[in-house]
């Protein structure tokens, strides 16, 4: 893993988080570890931070080798947990970050604003890749065979920095973990982003990720649908009101109806029930 140095020129990259949110001598180093503030949203931890702090964040651990796990907390995310609850019980030991309106929806009736930024991971775990000053060593877990290796050459394009060590499709049997996780280790990647859908994705970094020596592992969910270019992404504005499900929504009826329809009030029925319990409390 090779980081980028101040001498090789002015890298925007090289930002670090406010000084007001981190101590004056830890704010000197821009990758000096930090705990991100955070907020419990229906018993899962969110952290709080916008883009370029949880980008100095990862990086920062990366810079110590501090293994860490990243998911990314939304409606259909809080759902598959209060339902299994081997989902919440892993989730204590990720980084959470929050993504879509629904997290937003609930920070505000939990506690009374929302979050600085959406942080969903099909922009930010790209956004990291580009703006991270590390050079990484990647492996890509996850989808269908095509579009997994579409996936990989649209992030060689995007943040060329990084050596794509190697991929495999999702479609293995249980017994053939083992050997993909020997492989991970012996590639010696730095970074893996496991597609595998919740919750499936969380399971596997929960029971794998220290096998493979990896520093940083991301569940990706439907990612590299959209970077290869499979699935539309929704235009900019639709994006920016956080109205994305909507548009997923229109084109997979049938296989969205349940999770973003009945689901989602599923989710606004849980956040109203927490709220009037935090009420009541006061």
């Amino acid at each position: 893993m090779r980081v980028y140095s101040a001498e090789e020129g002015n890298d925007p990259r090289m930002h670090a988080m406010p000084k007001e949110q981190l101590p004056s001598e830890q704010a000197k180093d821009p990758l000096a570890f930090v705990n991100l503030p955070s907020r419990n949203i229906l018993g899962i931890s969110v952290l709080v931070a916008t883009t370029q702090e949880a980008l100095t964040y990862l990086d920062g651990r990366l810079e110590r080798r501090t293994p860490t796990c990243v998911a990314f907390f939304n409606a259909n995310t809080s759902n598959v947990a209060a339902a299994q609850p081997r989902l919440a019980a892993v989730l204590q030991d990720f980084s959470v970050f929050c993504d879509g309106i629904g997290a937003d929806i609930a920070s505000w009736a939990l506690h009374g604003s929302a979050f600085p930024e959406n942080l969903n991971g099909t922009d930010f775990v790209p956004h990291f890749l580009r703006g991270s000053r590390h050079a990484l060593r990647v492996f890509v877990l996850g989808g269908h065979p095509d579009v997994l290796q579409r996936a990989v050459r649209e992030f060689q394009r995007q943040a060329p920095q990084h050596q794509y060590v190697g991929f495999h499709h999702g479609y293995f049997r249980p017994a053939e973990a083992a050997a993909i996780v020997d492989r991970i280790r012996n590639l010696q990647a730095d970074v893996i982003l496991v597609a595998l859908g919740t919750p499936l994705q969380e399971f596997w970094l929960a029971e794998h990720f220290a096998a493979t020596q990896c520093c940083l592992g991301f569940a990706v969910g439907g990612l590299l649908d959209f970077v290869s270019g499979e699935k539309p992404r929704a235009p900019l504005w639709v994006r920016r009101i956080r109205m994305e499900w909507i548009y997923r929504l229109m084109l997979e009826p049938k296989r969205m109806w349940r999770r973003y329809v009945v689901g989602n009030i599923q989710f606004l029925a849980r956040v109203a029930v927490a709220a009037l319990k935090n009420r009541s409390r006061r």
